[in-house]
Formats: C-alpha cells, sequence, structure tokens
C-alpha cells in the first residue's frame, strides 16, 4: 500500500476542516436566524410558536390606580404575544366580586385562569369548581400557602411570610429599633403575613396600623398623626409602593426623621431610593409573576408541564437599595420593573 505523504494529508485535513466549518457554519447560521426570528416575531407583536389560539384570563385583587398590577400584565401581555393566547384581565379588591369574575370566565370556558388568592376564603369553591370544569389556574403574588389545597397548579410570586423576615432583617442591619407597618387593604393575608414576618425577625418593635388604601389623604393623615404621637417610630414600611411617597410626605409634616421603607418597586420608589428619600424596597418582581404566569399555563396545555414540583415559583423577595435603584431605573419607566 503507498504511504500518504505528509503534504497530502496536510491537505486532505485542511479540505476537512473547510467542509466541516462550512456545514458547522450553516448550521449555526440556521438556527441563528430561526431565534431571531422568533425573538423579532415576538417583539413585533407576532407569535413565536404555531400552536392553536388559546384564551388565558387573569383576574386579581387589585384596586383601581395600583401601578403594581400594570407591571403583572404587562409581562403576562408579553408572554400572551409570544404563545399565540388571547389574554383577558378583570379585577375586585371585594373577595365575592372577585370570585364572580372568576366564575363568568369558567362561564366563557376559557382555557386557562390566574388568580390571586388575597381572600381564600371567599375563592375557595370558585378555583375548585375551575378545576372540576378541566381549566388549569395558576394562582399569583398571594395565597402560596392555598394554593396547592385548592386545586392550583403551582404559584408564581414570593412567600409572604419570607419576605416580612427578610425585611426585619434588613431593619436591623439599619440599627432602627421601632417601626410602623402600613396595611391598607384589610382583610388581606399576605399583607398581615408580611408585617407579622418582619415583626418576627426584627429586634425592636413593631407596630401595625389600618389605613384605607383608596383614600390616600386618609392615608397621609393617619400616617402623620401616628409619627406626631410617637417620636420613637424610626422607621415606617408600607405594603405597596403607591404609599411610599404618602408615607415620606406623612413623616415630612410630622416633623419625623422616620425612614420609609415599601414593598414593590415602581418608577417613582427607583427615584426615592436614588435620592435618598426612601430607605430601601422590597422587590418581587411583578412582570416575572405575569409572564411565567401565562407562560407556565401555555406549557401546561402544550405538554402537560407543571413547575415547582408542588412547591411555589418563587420572584422574591430582593432588598432594593440605593445602590440598586440607579440600575433599575431604566426598566422600572418602561414599565417591567
Amino acid at each position: 500500500m503507498a504511504r500518504v505523504g505528509t503534504g497530502a494529508r496536510a491537505l486532505t485535513a485542511a479540505v476537512l476542516a473547510t467542509l466541516l466549518g462550512t456545514a458547522l457554519a450553516g448550521c449555526s447560521s440556521t438556527g441563528g436566524l430561526r431565534a431571531e426570528k422568533r425573538a423579532a416575531q415576538a417583539a413585533s407583536g407576532h407569535a413565536a410558536v404555531n400552536t392553536p389560539r388559546m384564551t388565558f384570563a387573569m383576574v386579581t385583587h387589585s384596586g383601581d390606580g395600583d401601578t403594581f398590577w400594570d407591571i403583572v400584565q404587562n409581562g403576562a401581555k408579553q408572554a400572551a404575544v409570544k404563545d399565540n393566547v388571547k389574554f383577558l384581565y378583570a379585577h375586585n379588591e371585594e373577595g365575592k366580586e372577585q370570585a364572580q369574575l372568576v366564575q363568568s370566565y369558567i362561564d366563557q370556558k376559557v382555557d386557562g385562569l390566574i388568580v390571586t388568592l388575597a381572600k381564600p376564603d371567599a375563592m375557595k369553591s370558585v378555583v375548585r369548581r375551575a378545576e372540576k370544569a378541566g381549566i388549569p389556574v395558576i394562582t399569583v403574588n398571594s395565597g402560596s400557602a392555598e394554593s396547592k389545597k385548592f386545586g392550583a397548579l403551582t404559584h408564581v410570586g414570593q412567600d409572604e411570610t419570607i419576605a416580612g423576615e427578610a425585611v426585619g432583617d434588613e431593619l436591623n442591619k439599619r440599627g432602627r429599633k421601632k417601626a410602623l407597618c402600613v396595611l391598607h387593604e384589610q382583610g388581606n393575608v399576605g399583607h398581615e403575613q408580611r408585617c407579622d414576618g418582619a415583626a418576627d425577625t426584627f429586634d425592636g418593635k413593631l407596630e401595625k396600623i389600618y389605613v384605607e388604601g383608596t383614600n390616600m389623604p386618609d392615608v397621609q393623615s393617619s400616617i402623620e398623626a401616628k409619627l406626631q404621637s410617637d417620636q420613637d417610630i424610626d422607621s415606617v414600611l408600607t405594603l405597596g409602593a403607591p404609599f411610599a411617597d404618602t408615607a415620606a410626605q406623612a413623616a415630612e409634616q410630622a416633623g419625623s426623621k422616620a425612614e420609609i421603607d415599601t414593598f414593590d418597586l415602581n418608577a417613582k420608589v427607583a427615584a426615592g431610593l436614588q435620592d435618598g428619600t426612601l430607605g430601601f424596597a422590597v422587590d418581587q418582581q411583578p412582570y416575572l409573576q405575569g409572564y411565567e404566569a401565562v407562560d407556565l399555563l401555555w406549557l401546561q396545555r402544550y405538554n402537560a408541564d407543571v413547575l415547582g414540583g408542588g412547591k411555589p415559583v418563587l420572584t422574591g423577595p430582593q432588598i432594593v437599595t440605593k445602590d440598586d435603584a440607579k440600575k433599575l431605573a431604566a426598566f422600572t419607566k418602561r414599565g417591567t420593573r
């Protein structure tokens, strides 16, 4: 047998490398183009999948004008575009009315439901009716403890007790001694869990104050009066981003030097963190809650996927301070953080 010379072997190797490189480049180019096309379709309002059109509905306990739920919806709508889903939304802060809205979507035979369980007793029966009707349910934001018991696939959000405990730890780091926890929605179990969790880990004293969240002048006057009567309060914790600015105004009017801290993040909170008006915020990533809920429903209908292994899918808590606010400010302005 004739031996192949060094030059011939080198030439053969070079040809093979060229052919292999061309083939790989072709595969990579095709895959890259497909990925780019899917991303472009989603961004331009076109579905990135070819699955049949589905309809998902979200029903929350939100009151009017709560920017938190605008961010949740932004996430849900973006996922709905990607997944070729028609997205419906309704809300009512009263548990009975919220349950009626859920029932209306059951009657419409939607393909999936996303609900909150801020007032779980009012929602228990209707969630089970959805399950019996063959409509998968995912809970978001509130009700992680009740979600599985009621028959939901999974819960997407933060554990409110754990989030509260994180607040207590942060207050300790800041050397606070007495905190005021402002509850703006009576009957919301998640709000109670936040304050109770903070009280469990806080080395100082924590008091609760209940205000009418739909009446901002009342919120401000109630906090102001409390701060005037108790100068030992060195931290005010609000449970929603819209109330942080009101609490800051109340502290100013009361002549209090109490630090204002809050749950949730929006553009105004990010600005307050940067200029020192606010101390810290607890971000539970509402955009992610909406996005993941829609995406998980689609995955369940398309591929029978269930995420979480029977445990909640956690989107928080994340403690956001002045150091983080600048980076997140651009995202808050576009309504995704």
